[in-house]
């Protein structure tokens, strides 16, 4: 039997400032300011946010975890009364998990980790390893439960993981996951360079290897994007060129995605759906065409979704995005991403160098020189002023 050890955790606070004080006139009419009324009233609260705090027993491992990959200080689990599984999707306060028979079971999430305090938005992720404790309703802990066939007990450390910022914190997309296809459409909505890079600063953030899809190659002539083409392949980026409708590229995809656990991200109105749908007809997933006044694409996946592939693996349809910013992302880290600065970061004047305003900068005069993509260092320059690509 595995060792067991006492950790204190923080729990979300039930309020952010206290309540106001009730009847404060009929108390000044009955003792008025005297000391004894306002030490009697005293009240002893904790500074900061953080005021609940819990004892949890965890698994005694040797050897913590890699940073940031798992996503809280997760309590110890019965493995005798408890079965491993793995999230297909959450809906609100519902995730659906197969466990390793392949029977899925409508689960919510154990109270304990649902207040516990992280910076994440929700505790649970599509892609997710979870462990989970099925009984009737009668013994869940919570009403809402009462249409629930278990809960979720312990979330298991992540890696692969594909995430940006959201209302100030981290939204994780999905989790455990090997690849990306960052699905761009050339048109219909209009192609946005800028957000290529960030999501490719997302992939390596989350230890995830990108592929671009540009699509809709259909409907346009594909000769004026090889130079885009070629720039990605250069930067060892795997880029295709696909085409829903008529098939370009869906055979190269296809081959990408055997036996490997793979996440579609990208703007809606892109293709994702269409693309999976030629992937794999039986899918049957939804698809909508683009707003014609706004060019926008219409939400039509409302959740991520994973979903096993006849030919071998696994893939997550996500929910289109309007937004795209990095989180937990310093400015200092931002020229890491950009693997063509390398060679000139050394050879920069100034040791803390930014890139941005420093005269001498070699990484500024191998721009003007196009050693350096000009597109790729207009990216790199939003992404040092913390701007949010759209």
């Amino acid at each position: 039997m595995a060792k067991k050890k006492k950790v204190r955790v923080d729990l979300r606070k039930n309020r952010s400032k206290p309540p106001r004080p009730r009847q404060w006139t009929r108390g000044f009419q009955d003792h008025g300011f005297t000391e004894e009324a306002t030490t009697g009233q005293e009240r002893v609260r904790a500074k900061g946010d953080l005021s609940r705090r819990r004892t949890i027993l965890q698994d005694d491992t040797e050897g913590a975890p890699p940073s940031g990959q798992e996503p809280a200080e997760m309590p110890a689990v019965d493995v005798t009364a408890c079965r491993p599984g793995r999230v297909l999707r959450v809906h609100g306060l519902f995730s659906i998990v197969q466990t390793e028979d392949g029977q899925p079971y409508r689960c919510v999430i154990r109270r304990l980790l649902r207040t516990l305090a992280t910076q994440e938005r929700s505790i649970v992720a599509t892609g997710d390893r979870v462990w989970i404790r099925v009984g009737p309703p009668t013994e869940l802990a919570h009403v809402e439960s009462a249409a629930a066939d278990g809960w979720i007990e312990r979330v298991e450390p992540r890696h692969g993981l594909l995430t940006r910022a959201s209302r100030g914190k981290e939204q994780v997309i999905v989790a455990n996951v090997d690849q990306v296809v960052f699905v761009l459409s050339l048109v219909e909505p209009e192609l946005k360079p800028h957000l290529i890079d960030r999501y490719l600063a997302s992939a390596e953030q989350g230890g995830i290897r990108p592929i671009l899809c540009l699509n809709k190659a259909d409907l346009i002539d594909p000769v004026r994007y090889q130079p885009l083409l070629g720039l990605y392949n250069q930067l060892g980026v795997t880029a295709l060129l696909t085409s829903a409708a008529t098939g370009l590229g869906i055979d190269r995809l296809r081959q990408r995605l055997n036996g490997r656990e793979t996440v579609f991200s990208g703007q809606s109105g892109v293709g994702k759906s269409s693309l999976l749908n030629a992937i794999q007809p039986e899918l049957g997933l939804r698809v909508r065409e683009v707003s014609e006044g706004t060019q926008k694409g219409r939400h039509t996946t409302t959740a991520a979704a994973l979903i096993r592939l006849d030919f071998g693996g696994w893939v997550v349809d996500t929910p289109g995005v309007r937004q795209f910013q990095l989180w937990d992302l310093l400015p200092e880290e931002i020229e890491g991403f950009f693997p063509e600065f390398r060679p000139f970061v050394p050879l920069c004047v100034y040791p803390d160098c930014t890139h941005t305003h420093e005269d001498r900068c070699a990484v500024k005069r191998a721009v003007a020189r196009r050693q350096i993509d000009f597109s790729r260092y207009t990216s790199y320059l939003g992404m040092f002023a913390g701007e949010s690509a759209s």
